[in-house]
């Protein structure tokens, strides 16, 4: 490899082998007079299944020495030199094509796209070898063949400074449909990461460009979940040993997500130790990613969690997250919707980060706390003092974010000394939030809502159950059945609330009636309190770390 890295693909005459057929020089000669048979027999002499390495080598040298003659008017010739078996070859073919290739796009750059649809075709492995995987691992190897693909466009890159405007539009072309095996999008993406972003390109661009299909993956899993059957589901057997769905989809997501995860990792660990710096770098493009693509896509599933991961690695990672979210939130120039979904990010984050400390929990709650007091003082004398959605979605928002984290972190912020954490809790005056006219249990995901009565009430911070009865007596906003009809149900969800780091997990009972599914428990709301303060005190209850996304089932 050192070789081939060091060498001057330019200035570097043809090797001296012993030639097979015609003169390639001559041939184009008599291919501009009019005379095509040599030609035809070159086309098909490179065209066989069997070309030996000699003989690759040979072509090879011969087209080196003659490529400023090869113009537009050959291109059907060069075609067919491109599609030569080059890869898992002798290191000499392997050196000789790329020494061609860097030639060729340097003299003629008409033949650039050609060069890069070639070496991104070899991004995915044939049909064939993805489906035998024996074959693959014993007669096949993919690894240096890929390396050899990131060398091909590393020299490209070098030669030609703008390729990056041509390729990503071939990225996006030859991007595997989701239907298409595990394996093949598994290599696909480690070769858009590993290849176009390591070797040469700049980070942006390929890593925005992969996650906008992870995006478009999972969403399109979000829905065909709603309408799945027998024919697109199977069923398998959990670590639990219960059956439990599993969306054929949803498979092909977590390959990719392993792939994105295993690469963020590899980026900012220099021989196991953190690199700060390239870390940092990451960051700045995924926050970027996150802006552009993630924030404004609801109920996405799974591409967040890259940035989750990535913050994991260092905590003022984590908090410079937070306060991008808190700048969100605030922003009066964003679209309401956006600053909910930050409020989302905010809280669930805050809830599920078991690597944040609790200082950091706190330093978010003095800030998200005094915020809704503001607010609060600003509305409550006004026209606009009453429950709606759509004049106060970010407070209500903001308040199921302070709501969600009390539930996952009250815990931790009364443990070590009661009398201090108390204190605390009490002077964020829930109770102010709670009873205001702008009513915020009336709109938050009643799971959250009950969670944090119990919670409250067991700890005499606020009791919520006066306000939670009255809101439950009132006719709360109705949409009508999706099968047509006079029948209408009650929309327990209004907000649209959707916790984007929830565990992906459904057997836990916190998780389930925190995603909306509210226990078949007799009382206020479907559970009584008495039942919530037992289920606090019960093993798995609230505070449980993240369960990974690669075991979350996907019910029929």
């Amino acid at each position: 490899m050192e070789k081939i890295e060091g060498r001057d693909f330019m200035n570097t005459p043809p090797l001296k082998t012993v030639r097979f057929g015609g003169n390639v020089v001559a041939t184009l000669a008599k291919f501009k007079q009019g005379d095509t048979s040599d030609y035809e027999l070159l086309k098909h002499q490179l065209a066989d299944p069997d070309i030996k390495d000699a003989q690759i080598i040979n072509w090879l040298q011969e087209f080196r020495n003659c490529v400023t003659q090869l113009s537009k008017d050959h291109e059907q010739l060069i075609y067919v030199a491109l599609r030569l078996p080059w890869l898992g070859r002798s290191p000499a073919v392997v050196e000789e094509y790329l020494s061609f290739l860097s030639n060729l796009v340097s003299a003629q750059t008409v033949y650039l796209r050609a060069c890069l649809k070639m070496v991104v075709s070899n991004f995915k492995p044939s049909e064939f070898l993805s489906v035998c995987v024996d074959i693959l691992i014993t007669q096949y190897d993919l690894p240096r063949s890929f390396d050899q693909c990131h060398q091909a466009l590393q020299l490209i890159g070098r030669y030609v400074p703008s390729t990056s405007c041509f390729l990503m539009p071939i990225l996006i072309d030859n991007f595997p449909f989701v239907q298409k095996s595990s394996r093949t999008l598994e290599c696909y993406v480690h070769n858009l990461l590993s290849g176009c972003c390591t070797v040469w390109l700049s980070f942006t661009l390929p890593r925005s460009f992969s996650i906008l299909r992870l995006m478009w993956c999972d969403v399109s899993l979000l829905s065909l979940s709603l309408t799945q059957d027998e024919d697109v589901c199977s069923v398998k057997s959990s670590p639990a040993g219960t059956n439990v769905m599993v969306h054929p989809v949803a498979e092909r997501l977590d390959t990719l997500m392993v792939v994105l995860l295993a690469f963020i990792k590899d980026m900012c660990h220099v021989n196991g130790c953190l690199d700060v710096e390239r870390t940092k770098d990451l960051y700045k493009d995924l926050v970027c990613v996150f802006d552009k693509l993630i924030l404004p896509t609801h109920a996405s599933c799974h591409v967040q969690y890259a940035l989750f991961y990535l913050c994991s690695f260092r905590l003022a990672l984590a908090e410079a997250f937070l306060e991008h979210l808190w700048r969100l939130l605030q922003s009066q120039s964003h679209p309401a919707v956006l600053r909910q979904s930050a409020a989302g990010y905010m809280g669930s984050f805050l809830a599920r980060a078991n690597f944040l400390p609790v200082a950091t929990v706190r330093a978010c709650l003095d800030l998200l706390v005094p915020w809704l007091h503001l607010y609060i003082d600003s509305q409550d004398s006004g026209s606009r003092a009453y429950c709606d959605i759509t004049l106060h979605g970010p407070f209500y928002n903001a308040c199921q974010a302070v709501f969600y984290t009390l539930i996952f972190r009250h815990r931790s912020i009364l443990e070590g000394n009661m009398k201090k954490g108390l204190a605390y809790l009490q002077s964020l005056n829930l109770e102010r939030i709670v009873m205001c006219q702008l009513n915020p249990l009336k709109v938050c995901l009643p799971a959250v809502t009950n969670m944090f009565a119990a919670i409250t009430r067991k700890y005499q911070l606020v009791f919520c159950y006066t306000i939670i009865e009255r809101n439950n007596r009132h006719v709360l906003p109705v949409v009508r059945s999706s099968v047509g009809g006079d029948c209408v149900s009650t929309n327990t969800n209004p907000l649209d609330s959707f916790f984007p780091f929830d565990p992906y997990c459904s057997d836990a009972d916190e998780d389930d009636f925190l995603r909306g599914e509210t226990p078949e428990t007799k009382g206020v709301m479907g559970m009584t309190p008495g039942s919530y303060e037992s289920h606090l005190h019960s093993p798995s209850s609230v505070g449980s770390p993240p369960i990974s996304f690669l075991q979350r089932p996907y019910h029929h």
